[in-house]
């Protein structure tokens, strides 16, 4: 090999041109890492109701660690994503002593039992809030399910001034369903839309009209439903009927 310049002066070269790179990569290292690149601003965007300027305070002291160059923007990422009310957050720097941090907070749809929240993409989520909130109960796996489903009902319901308080989907995928007005109503496992709707028509032509309170609904049957007033309550027909029966009125759809 010492008989062959060509090769010498091409290996040679090579060293030479790795020793500048490995010179230049040592000198950018020791730059990236002084502390004259400090992150002077962190700024926060977003519809935040609930993520407050303490919160945000303590991630900055705790979980910043570098300059503009070294900070690891995954483990900041996931800082932020630990708050209750955080679901998506994105990150990223902005030259020359700036962080961008965009945050978007779950917004509360539901209470799932006393176990979590539900926000308004069906997901669970835990965190604190005092707010009037109907509340769901269901199979593990039915928690978009219930959402999607108080969505449709609410807005049939929406038409005839009916709140929902309560939805239940059964393990056996039988939904029930309480109101505002002390209602509570029997939709089944079929159709559930579709009664829903005739028992809205039938609510606003004729329920709402009689000075009675109805306080259970059976929607399950083919071709009508059954309403069922307060026991004790005195019904508006010349014959009472017995205070301790709960009577149970079908009404055709």
């Amino acid at each position: 090999m010492w008989d062959k310049p060509r090769l010498l002066n091409w290996i040679a070269n090579f060293l030479f041109a790795l020793a500048v790179v490995l010179m230049l990569y040592a000198a950018l290292f020791i730059v990236v890492h002084l502390p004259i690149f400090p992150i002077r601003e962190v700024k926060v965007d977003g519809q935040l109701s609930h993520v407050n300027r303490e919160q945000i305070k303590l991630i900055v002291a705790k979980h910043f660690k570098g300059n503009f160059f070294t900070l690891d923007l995954e483990k900041t990422r996931d800082a932020f994503e630990k708050l209750p009310w955080a679901r998506n957050v994105s990150v990223r720097r902005s030259w020359p002593d700036k962080l961008d941090v965009v945050i978007e907070e779950h917004q509360a749809l539901a209470r799932w039992g006393n176990i979590a929240l539900v926000n308004t993409h069906g997901e669970l989520f835990q965190a604190a809030t005092d707010k009037d909130l109907p509340v769901f109960y269901g199979p593990g796996d039915g928690v978009m399910e219930v959402t999607k489903s108080y969505g449709d009902y609410s807005q049939i319901l929406n038409k005839v001034d009916i709140k929902i308080v309560q939805v239940t989907l059964s393990p056996r995928r039988a939904w029930e369903i309480k109101t505002n007005k002390g209602l509570q109503i029997a939709l089944g496992r079929v159709e559930m839309e579709a009664r829903l709707d005739k028992f809205a028509k039938a609510y606003k032509s004729t329920l709402s009209q009689l000075n009675v309170k109805v306080v259970y609904a059976d929607l399950r049957y083919p071709n009508g439903f059954a309403v069922r007033k307060p026991v004790g309550l005195k019904p508006s027909i010349p014959k009472p009927l017995p205070a301790k029966a709960s009577p149970i009125v079908p009404v055709k759809a």
